[in-house]
């Protein structure tokens, strides 16, 4: 059998899904491009033409610089806390005591919650009125009042990610668990030998084989940090005053909200492309990452 036909055939398979790919990812994209170029409504006449007005507005206006600094203080301080905290996890996992296997199943189950029930629990633990984490810190004696935690603009920022990053972690834990199987036991014993301190064990022995998996991990939640829209819309819809607002809200209140249909296009389509030099930048590093390994 030709190599010709082989491709062939394997184009062939392949239609049912590369059509439902256009109708479903395709065409929605050629339809967002042709409005970020108008000025039209979500409800009304379609627009006219304004060329790149949208965009300068977009990128020039205050709104979209203060997300953007927002939306990449989120990302960067969630995404190290995750990565370190699913390190220190998969490390401890790693060792050899009674109820790892029980642990081990416990970890996954913030990151197998749907992230709308995540965000609802978080919620109620920073309840003003009867939150658990009032009562708790109340009755330790490092608060004298309760506070509203999703009411004030730092304080909000920093539950977010804390909650963010308990759903988050396990994800990071376990890829660099998996990672952890595969250094070699005789490689560990032989540095305890030569009396290598824990840290240089770390260092040396384990973090090269750590290294392309937590890239990986790194990619992931770094794009998915950025893009942020779920947790943050149910608990504090980008408040107070817009303090957690981030680029995927403010898409969703440009188009939606204010009815902008042309310039929320827009909006879409600079998040789309900055999510994408993200990933293109990630994924120069996964492949130079690899390269060093091998």
């Amino acid at each position: 059998m030709s190599s010709t036909w082989l491709t062939t055939r394997a184009w062939l398979l392949m239609l049912p899904l590369l059509a439902v790919m256009i109708a479903v990812i395709g065409w929605p994209m050629i339809d967002t491009v042709r409005l970020s170029f108008t000025d039209a409504k979500l409800v009304g006449t379609p627009g006219h033409f304004v060329g790149l007005d949208n965009y300068m507005k977009m990128l020039s206006g205050s709104n979209f610089r203060r997300t953007l600094v927002t939306t990449t203080w989120f990302a960067v301080i969630s995404v190290t806390a995750e990565m370190v905290l699913g390190v220190l996890a998969a490390l401890l996992l790693n060792q050899q005591f009674y109820g790892r296997t029980i642990l081990r199943a416990l970890m996954i189950l913030p990151w197998a919650l749907p992230t709308i029930v995540n965000a609802t629990l978080w919620r109620l633990i920073y309840n003003p009125e009867y939150g658990a984490l009032n009562a708790a810190l109340t009755q330790i004696g490092l608060i004298s009042d309760y506070r509203s935690w999703l009411g004030e603009p730092g304080a909000a920022m920093a539950a977010l990610i804390v909650a963010d990053c308990w759903k988050n972690f396990p994800l990071v834990a376990l890829i660099a668990l998996a990672a952890l199987q595969a250094v070699p036991r005789d490689i560990v014993s032989a540095s305890l030998v030569d009396g290598a301190s824990a840290w240089k064990r770390f260092r040396f022995v384990i973090l090269p084989y750590l290294a392309g998996p937590l890239m990986v991990a790194l990619v992931l939640r770094t794009i998915e940090a950025f893009k942020v829209f779920d947790i943050i819309w149910v608990m504090t819809r980008g408040g107070p005053a817009n303090s957690t607002r981030t680029l995927s809200i403010l898409v969703y209140q440009e188009a939606f909200s204010f009815q902008r249909a042309g310039s929320g296009a827009s909006l879409a389509l600079i998040v789309t492309l900055i999510v994408t030099l993200l990933a293109l930048a990630y994924g120069a590093l996964v492949r130079k990452t690899a390269g060093s390994a091998a």
